[in-house]
């Protein structure tokens, strides 16, 4: 009984954590999409367009997406006449950056600056857009669209009912987030007190060897690889508060989740658009295990740096 009355307070902690985060930016945003500023934003990008191979009006669901969300991003590009190449570029380059501004401002809690998870998930989208635009020459066929989802588009009219339709996303987008956060807070807490999660640790301690991180981090990874970023990071926020996670693999973790994160949920979002689902995510997954390794790698050795530097020093002083 006290294992759950525990793991439903941690879970209720974590969702207000987050909800006061995830309510006034989603209505902020929302109230933001219907005001000069979106298409500002998107007039600004277009020349940015060709560079990775896009049309300009590719620049509205890239902006949607990053300002949004997906279901966004993805409602607009059915509307569009585009390239099967077209539609797998903004794929990529919207699996690796999307839903900036609430992902990242939750992310901020567990103690990672914002700007360098927006550098890093930009930066992977414009490469990964870059390297396919410069080498894959197929793809100039229409895309054919595998099916339309139902997504309510009726006309919103006046800021009474804009304002009221922000509210309303931001209390499903706390609701959903509740959903799915407080059971895993919960489950997350039988395996604490089963001692099920030193054993789940131990099954994953070969990939967080991998990663160069340590198995501490490993239920944060199952979490975000799963369930998303956000309800990562809310697990992330107890384990650093319960687990002792060093700020080097809080990094670690956080900067593999933003290149792959709800691989399930995120991947076949994609499907209405008629690409192959596979190579995207096999890029997702490898980039995420690359780039941490190698990020890993060079913070190693620059500690190993520091770490004689000091020893150095030390001894100079000493003499």
């Amino acid at each position: 009984m006290n294992t759950l009355k525990q793991g439903l307070k941690v879970g209720l902690q974590t969702t207000w954590t987050l909800g006061k985060i995830i309510f006034p930016i989603t209505l902020i945003v929302t109230i933001i999409g219907y005001t000069p500023l979106m298409d500002w934003l998107t007039s600004l990008l277009s020349p940015l367009m060709g560079f990775i191979g896009l049309s300009g009006e590719a620049a509205i669901p890239l902006v949607l997406g990053n300002i949004l969300n997906l279901y966004a991003a993805i409602g607009a590009m059915l509307t569009m006449d585009l390239t099967v190449k077209e539609v797998f570029i903004l794929a990529v380059m919207l699996s690796f950056s999307h839903n900036l501004i609430v992902e990242s401002a939750v992310a901020k809690q567990v103690g990672v600056k914002i700007w360098i998870m927006v550098v890093v998930r930009v930066g992977l989208a414009l490469f990964a857009a870059w390297a396919i635009n410069l080498f894959w020459q197929g793809g100039g066929e229409r895309a054919q669209y595998g099916f339309v989802p139902a997504a309510g588009d009726e006309a919103v009219a006046g800021w009474g009912a804009i304002v009221l339709q922000g509210v309303e996303s931001a209390f499903f987008g706390i609701v959903q987030l509740a959903v799915i956060v407080i059971p895993i807070m919960v489950f997350i807490q039988i395996m604490k007190d089963l001692k099920w999660l030193d054993v789940f640790s131990r099954w994953m301690s070969p990939f967080t060897r991998v990663l160069g991180i340590k198995e501490n981090t490993s239920t944060t990874l199952a979490a975000g690889l799963v369930f998303g970023l956000a309800y990562g990071a809310g697990v992330m926020i107890q384990a650093v508060k319960e687990d002792g996670v060093s700020k080097k693999d809080l990094y670690l973790v956080m900067i593999f989740l933003v290149a792959c994160h709800a691989v399930i949920e995120d991947t076949l979002i994609f499907a209405p658009l008629g690409i192959p689902l596979w190579p995207l995510l096999l890029i997702r997954l490898v980039t995420a295990i690359a780039l941490t390794i190698a990020v890993a790698v060079i913070w190693n050795r620059l500690e190993k740096k520091q770490g004689a530097a000091d020893s150095s020093w030390n001894t100079g002083t000493g003499g």
